[in-house]
């Protein structure tokens, strides 16, 4: 018997089963030949939530929660975001290496190249309300990408797929930035291919009347930054929601408006307005501790402290923490970065949180930089599916070209009911 099985007794008929154990895990199907009667469907695992349950091999993201490790291609976070731009760590995560100075310029040239929408765009975007959602109405652009390139349902030509990431990781940002300015009612701004990634993101968004609208640097180099911390995380709820709609082979535009759709929801990318919420909900320095108590007292949870995954210090925060002081000596000192930091110095001397092992995570600070950038709180899940197209592209192309992936399908356990006879409407 091997060292690398897993032997399980089954007390309801008494057999014995040998299960085969790889990378800490068994494969689901090993578990249907455990039967009571040999047409019983078989023993299925019930995991509300995939809490444990791996869907995939990946190697683009490795993540170490206990100890408060992040990996891009296995390079540490700290390293990416020191050191990278946020197109050379595209680059990265979706081809596996860091890419020489040739091939950094080929590929932010190809980035360039698809810098620009179809006219008929403004006409789909003026046909929203101004004061619709505009995490709406970029889900809604992304999805209609796909009626502008046919060519994207050709999803296993490579030289498709590399044209579909160029495209989507180009057009992301002009979706968003023309959301905006529809939004404010302000006319669109064309991108300028010249500028950097988040240099031109920013000019589409703020630019008003001058000749030549110049990012301030500081600001550039933050958003650069929060674009590379938000760029993957493994199998967050919208990545495997693209993962899952690209099984189906639908086109890499209608997979990512659904991905964004699931980033949507306030527990996955609406988490840093929530923060926002609460600090302002606080008002003061001297209101955080009985704020702590009625914490304590389950009366609700602290925003921003706490993650799925991680279970120390969320690597990310300690970042965009040390880039909000950047930040903010441009824009001013925001009074809603005192009751932060505050907040997580009491709550991590605090035994409650330090023993639920609560600490902050990339919320907790990202949502006070983008409102001192200028943006508004509509538009964090708009900001953060920017940076997240990168990861959510690689994960496609990964699942693209695993031979071990199939159409997604989780199972179920019935409990309703059966056999019931149907009753003529007369006599119900």
């Amino acid at each position: 018997m091997s060292n690398e099985t897993l032997t399980i007794t089954d007390n309801r008929t008494g057999r014995t089963y040998e299960i085969a154990v790889e990378h800490e895990t068994i494969r689901a199907l090993d578990l249907r030949q455990i039967k009571v009667q040999e047409d019983d469907f078989g023993l299925m695992s019930y995991d509300p939530g995939y809490v444990n349950t791996a869907s995939c091999k990946s190697s683009i993201t490795f993540i170490d929660g206990a100890r408060g490790v992040l990996e891009y291609r296995g390079y540490p976070i700290e390293q990416v975001a020191e050191n990278g731009s946020f197109l050379e760590t595209a680059y990265l995560v979706i081809h596996g290496a860091l890419p020489n100075r040739e091939q950094l310029d080929e590929w932010t040239a190809a980035i360039r190249q698809h810098m620009y929408l179809h006219e008929n765009f403004k006409a789909l975007i003026n046909g929203f309300r101004h004061d619709a959602h505009l995490m709406g109405v970029f889900v809604s652009a992304a999805a209609a990408l796909s009626t502008f390139y046919p060519d994207a349902k050709q999803i296993h030509d490579p030289q498709a797929r590399r044209r579909s990431i160029h495209r989507l990781i180009a057009k992301v940002p002009i979706l968003a930035a023309y959301a905006y300015r529809h939004s404010m009612g302000m006319p669109y701004v064309e991108p300028d291919p010249e500028l950097s990634y988040a240099g031109n993101f920013l000019r589409m968004l703020f630019m008003r009347n001058e000749a030549r609208y110049k990012p301030n640097p500081v600001l550039e180099r933050a958003l650069d930054i929060l674009f590379i911390l938000h760029a993957d995380h493994e199998q967050n709820c919208s990545t495997s929601t693209m993962r899952l709609v690209g099984s189906s082979h639908a086109d890499p535009f209608c997979a990512l408006a659904a991905a964004a759709a699931a980033l949507y929801g306030p527990l996955h990318g609406g988490a840093n307005e929530a923060v926002l919420r609460m600090l302002r909900e606080i008002g003061s320095k001297d209101n955080i501790p009985g704020y702590i108590e009625r914490v304590k007292k389950g009366e609700f949870r602290l925003m921003g402290f706490g993650h799925r995954v991680y279970k120390n210090y969320d690597p990310r925060a300690r970042i965009i923490k040390r880039t909000a002081d950047e930040v903010f000596e441009v824009t001013g000192r925001n009074p809603l970065l005192d009751i932060a930091i505050e907040l997580e110095r009491i709550a991590l001397e605090d035994e409650y949180f330090v023993k639920r092992k609560l600490y902050p995570n990339v919320d907790f600070y990202s949502g006070i930089i983008y409102q001192a950038m200028g943006f508004p709180v509509e538009m964090f899940p708009v900001l953060f599916a920017i940076g997240r197209t990168v990861g959510w592209l690689a994960q496609w192309q990964e699942l693209l070209t695993d031979k071990e992936q199939r159409i997604g399908r989780p199972r179920q356990i019935y409990l309703g009911a059966r056999g019931r006879e149907w009753v003529p409407i007369e006599k119900r």
